[in-house]
């Protein structure tokens, strides 16, 4: 449903949109559709509710407590709505580990009890019995768990909901062999919504790990899986092709064996003439959702890697483009012939399909029709399945001989020398690609590269007096925070109070940005007679650059316009935050390690007209709703 752009939308539209994303486990784009109704309805309480719901569900604890704040929703009695802040308050506590998750767990289990009491609905009921059993009072979560049991009597076929909390409150009471028909029941009522079975998979895994049961038990309320796709571009071998035009019937079929095993809702991946282009088709087949994730401009992507295999690819990758659920670039940047802008666009692939699997807690696959050969350039299958595997993540690899290896998370092939490292290379060890310079006014291929641009909120009502306090203690800081990451700093720099470094990845740069927070959050203002508002802001963002000799400095330079970008997202970040781009958390998603979380903040407009961006702020996991 698209919103003409010439008048208003009642609330209730915009109210049917975000349900219909929410849905289909599109946390993210049910916000956005929730910010844009709010900006025709202010004051509509069911779209607030369902932002601050979103961003909650979307795991953006610490943004779904500042919007249910700033909506100034705790003084609302209405069950959902109270029940909300009780939910943001649960998700503190599961965040949490030991003796703090409990004593958190009591707190939300007593904002639901409150609730309960006051209303007598059996959601906030089950979920003060969950809590109370995660805190520690079994007996307490039991009896209450029995009071749910006895109210959804005979009305567990009433609703997806109701089904339920009726398996939910017989995990909590630990009845096993009641547990799988309840959940039977459940799945039979859910309706393809598949954000609601997500919900309800995070919730029953808690109790699981609570009581030591075998999350396998949830193996009814799984949902369709999410997979990344890619493969070799078709061709003659005797002139360099990875697989004959004639193989193509074979691995469709095989393809489309594959897809009913699998059975995947969601897909991720770009669109060559060759595998792309197969799995896509049979993809969309089978029913899933295409997302298309392409290198760079349209046209020049069409000539490049479509046309040249001849006009039927043509056709075909229109029908899939216009069948397709989402088009995204990674870069509206012209080719050059830097095959590094493949590879980047398939690392920003795979991670997307790692956010989308994380908000639908859905399993995750890799698609690969591979020769296990490695890859010719700076991009290329094998990478692509090396970047994959590194994560021990599922995979599955067709040879365009027909032949098929499918690999568990852990797994390796059989012949592992068939991978190459892809590894994104550090600093310190590649002391040789910076070195020498390129000559003056030439630049090397594009790199990705990780980069971060900050500034200092209160620097220009500094004094002459205050400016030689503020290089020593603040600036002082700023190089310490740094120069822990010195083997992956690739460039730095300062002008006033602004702060610029390059990095390797998006990790480093993540923890750098980190760093460079809490350094600040640590100097003592007063003491230097400096004012007590001072505060960092910090952009990240992640993309192709230019390395090239700075005549000026006579150093390593990077340029570009995903330098400017970068650039452009510390104006509109918020003080004592870290904000960065989709494809910093899709890198992030990829390969952080699981160190760092991204809470999804919105759209939001750059500085200067440079488009609006995705946005997330970035903290360390564990670390609740703080910066650091």
């Amino acid at each position: 449903m698209t919103q003409p752009a010439d008048r208003r939308q009642p609330a209730e539209w915009w109210l049917a949109a975000v349900e219909r994303e929410e849905r289909r486990g599109e946390l993210l784009a049910a916000f956005d559709l929730a910010e844009r109704g709010l900006a025709e309805h202010p004051e509509d309480l069911p779209l607030k509710h369902r932002a601050v719901l979103a961003l909650a569900r979307a795991g953006a604890t610490g943004e779904a407590t500042r919007r249910f704040e700033s909506y100034d929703l705790g003084r609302i009695r209405d069950e959902e709505v109270a029940a909300l802040g009780a939910r943001i308050a649960k998700d503190f506590a599961l965040a949490a580990g030991g003796a703090e998750r409990r004593r958190l767990a009591a707190g939300a289990a007593d904002l639901y009890a409150a609730i309960f009491a006051r209303t007598g609905g059996y959601y906030p009921a089950i979920n003060a019995a969950t809590l109370w059993l995660i805190a520690g009072d079994a007996p307490r979560a039991r009896q209450l768990a029995q009071t749910v049991l006895e109210m959804l009597r005979d009305r567990e076929q009433e609703s997806y909901y109701a089904a339920a909390t009726v398996a939910e409150a017989l995990f909590v009471l630990g009845d096993e062999g009641a547990i799988q028909p309840a959940l039977a029941r459940a799945a039979a009522l859910h309706g393809d919504d598949y954000g609601a079975l997500a919900t309800t998979r995070r919730q029953l895994r808690t109790i699981c790990e609570t009581l030591g049961f075998d999350a396998d038990l949830l193996a009814p309320l799984a949902g369709p899986g999410v997979v990344h796709f890619c493969g070799h571009r078709v061709g003659d071998p005797q002139a360099g092709g990875r697989f004959p035009p004639e193989a193509q019937s074979v691995l469709a079929a095989k393809i489309e064996e594959i897809l009913r095993r699998e059975r995947p809702g969601f897909a991720y991946g770009s669109l060559a003439a060759g595998a792309d282009i197969l799995w896509a088709e049979a993809l969309l087949g089978a029913g899933a959702e295409l997302h298309v994730v392409l290198p760079f401009a349209l046209p020049e992507f069409l000539e490049l890697s479509v046309r040249s295999s001849g006009e039927g690819w043509v056709e075909r990758f229109h029908r899939c483009l216009d069948a397709a659920t989402a088009v995204d670039y990674a870069t509206d940047d012209a080719f050059l012939g830097d095959d590094v802008l493949f590879r980047y666009c398939s690392e920003f692939a795979m991670g997307l399909a790692l956010l989308r699997a994380r908000y639908l807690e859905a399993e995750v696959r890799q698609l690969a029709l591979w020769d296990g050969k490695p890859a010719a350039g700076e991009a290329g299958t094998a990478i692509d399945v090396n970047t994959w595997r590194q994560r021990s993540r599922s995979l599955t690899i067709l040879t365009p001989d027909g032949d098929e290896q499918a690999l568990a998370a852990g797994q390796t092939p059989a012949d592992d020398e068939r991978h190459e490292r892809s590894a994104p290379e550090s600093r310190a060890a590649n002391v040789a690609v910076a070195s020498p310079l390129p000559p003056p006014g030439l630049t090397a291929p594009r790199v990705v590269r990780a980069m971060l641009f900050g500034d200092v909120k209160g620097f220009s009502r500094l004094t002459d007096e205050q400016l030689p306090v503020f290089a020593r203690e603040v600036l002082g800081a700023f190089a310490a925070a740094v120069e822990r990451h010195s083997d992956d700093v690739w460039h730095r720099n300062t002008w006033g109070d602004a702060v610029y470094v390059v990095l390797t990845n998006a990790a480093v740069a993540a923890a750098c940005a980190l760093d460079l927070q809490a350094a600040m959050g640590a100097i003592d203002l007063r003491a230097g007679d400096l004012p007590s508002d001072l505060a960092l802001r910090l952009g990240g963002h992640l993309g192709p650059v230019f390395p090239t000799h700075d005549p000026v400095l006579d150093t390593l330079g990077f340029m570009g316009s995903h330098v400017s970008r970068t650039a452009r997202i510390e104006p509109v970040t918020p003080p004592s935050a870290v904000y960065v781009t989709e494809p910093f958390a899709a890198a992030l998603a990829l390969d952080g390690g699981g160190q760092f979380a991204c809470d999804y903040v919105g759209r939001m407009p750059a500085a200067k007209n440079y488009g609006v961006l995705r946005m997330y702020r970035l903290r360390r996991r564990g670390s609740g709703d703080a910066n650091v």
